[in-house]
């Protein structure tokens, strides 16, 4: 009997090693491809972008989720990392900063050359994996980097953005974010404008990957509904796993299982539990519950790191990949279902992207509205003229109010 009772811890220990092992086989086949890492934005605060900075050394770097040694551990195979701006820059330097941070995804790429490849379709990912590198690709977070332009739009995609995330966490004037559904914002385009239908048709068109991280469940389905292609969610997890608003509701994730789509779940804790702490098996409640739902094609990885305060007990860094592959094999996940999640059903959606995309097919030109602009330092060239008189006239009275409100003051 005392014999028995030894033996069960030995057993455990032989098990999870077993489960690890086969997690390392498997991803030195099918690397992971993660939807979402902001080491760009950690690069900014801590360096201002100096990359030549010693301490910004990508494979001696601390205090990050993010590093080389960490990525070549985790078998990080594929990458978007994100380029973001807050929304603070909105209807203000939105378009310089998301340039700056684009530049700094290509100065990683030419630093790094042994490391990174910088690439921007499906075949170059596998290409990537033949070479045993990271396939660095550009995921732009948040449609105020357009800065509801289209000319904008077209521009960042000749530049590399392979995603755009439709809003962050602010409505664009096209566009409802993820704080209308909890009563913290309030809803502009009920989803999307007739604007933002032609900001999805043009990604549609160039064959960007739509992101619906961040927006609100009208966003959602009016552009699941509206897109020739599937669309991914880049970092995002399952409501009824944890009811915050960040993450899908289970009739968005028919949807998703309808349009062929993808849920790259999100690693943060106050995404994954609900609260400040959150452990990796939690994590892979998550990942069950999408493949229950919207089925295993539906199920990818964006794990957030270096862009959130708090993640799991167990997923510290990008090196712990291989311990959450061990526990979806521990719950009888197939080989093939592990391989999907990890980067087939990423790249089987991107080339469904591009398939979808027609750049001989005139491009979308009609301009937003100018009414639908915010921003006092905006200028309104090209617009009709009869707005920029009516701006003028309202200049002018203002003006000529200025010596009868100085002269009321002073009675």
């Amino acid at each position: 009997m005392w014999t028995r009772w030894w033996l069960w811890p030995l057993v455990a220990v032989c098990t999870a090693d077993f489960f690890r092992d086969e997690a390392e086989r498997i991803m030195k086949d099918s690397p992971v491809i993660d939807g979402h890492n902001d080491l760009p934005w950690q690069l900014l605060g801590m360096f201002n972008n100096r990359l030549q900075d010693a301490r910004a050394n990508l494979t001696t770097l601390a205090d990050t989720h993010t590093n080389i040694p960490k990525l070549r551990a985790g078998f990080v195979g594929g990458q978007f990392w994100s380029v973001y701006t807050p929304c603070d820059t909105q209807d203000r330097d939105a378009v310089r900063r998301t340039l700056e941070q684009m530049d700094v995804v290509h100065r990683m790429c030419q630093m790094y050359p042994e490391t990174f490849l910088y690439v921007t379709s499906s075949a170059g990912i596998r290409q990537a994996f033949r070479e045993g590198k990271v396939a660095s690709l550009i995921g732009v977070e948040g449609g105020h980097s357009i800065d509801s332009s289209l000319g904008v739009l077209r521009a960042l995609y000749q530049l590399g953005m392979r995603y755009l995330t439709l809003t962050h966490n602010c409505n664009t004037p096209w566009a409802d974010n993820w704080l209308v559904d909890t009563g913290d914002g309030k809803p502009q385009s009920q989803g999307l404008s007739p604007f933002g239908q032609r900001v999805v048709k043009e990604l549609n068109r160039l064959g960007v990957l739509i992101d619906l991280a961040h927006v609100s469940v009208a966003t959602m389905k009016a552009t699941l509904q509206l897109s020739r292609a599937p669309v991914i969610f880049s970092h995002s997890s399952a409501y009824s796993v944890c009811a915050s608003r960040r993450n899908v509701p289970d009739d968005v994730l028919r949807l998703v299982k309808q349009t062929d789509s993808l849920v790259m779940v999100n690693f943060y804790n106050n995404y994954i539990s609900c609260t400040n702490k959150a452990n990796l098996s939690q994590v892979a409640d998550h990942l069950d519950h999408i493949k229950e739902v919207a089925g295993a094609r539906a199920v990818g990885f964006g794990g957030d790191f270096d862009g959130v305060p708090r993640v799991p007990e167990g997923l510290e860094d990008v090196s712990k990949y291989p311990d959450l592959i061990a526990e979806l094999l521990r719950r009888n996940w197939t080989e093939a279902e592990v391989k999907g999640a990890l980067a087939n059903n990423l790249l089987r959606v991107f080339e469904a992207v591009e398939q979808a995309s027609n750049p001989t097919q005139a491009p979308e030109e009609e301009p937003i509205p100018r009414d639908e602009l915010g921003g006092s330092c905006r200028t309104y060239y090209g617009y009709p003229s009869g707005a920029s008189s009516l701006h003028r006239q309202r200049g002018f009275l203002l003006a000529s109010l200025a010596p009868l409100v100085l002269c009321l003051c002073l009675l």
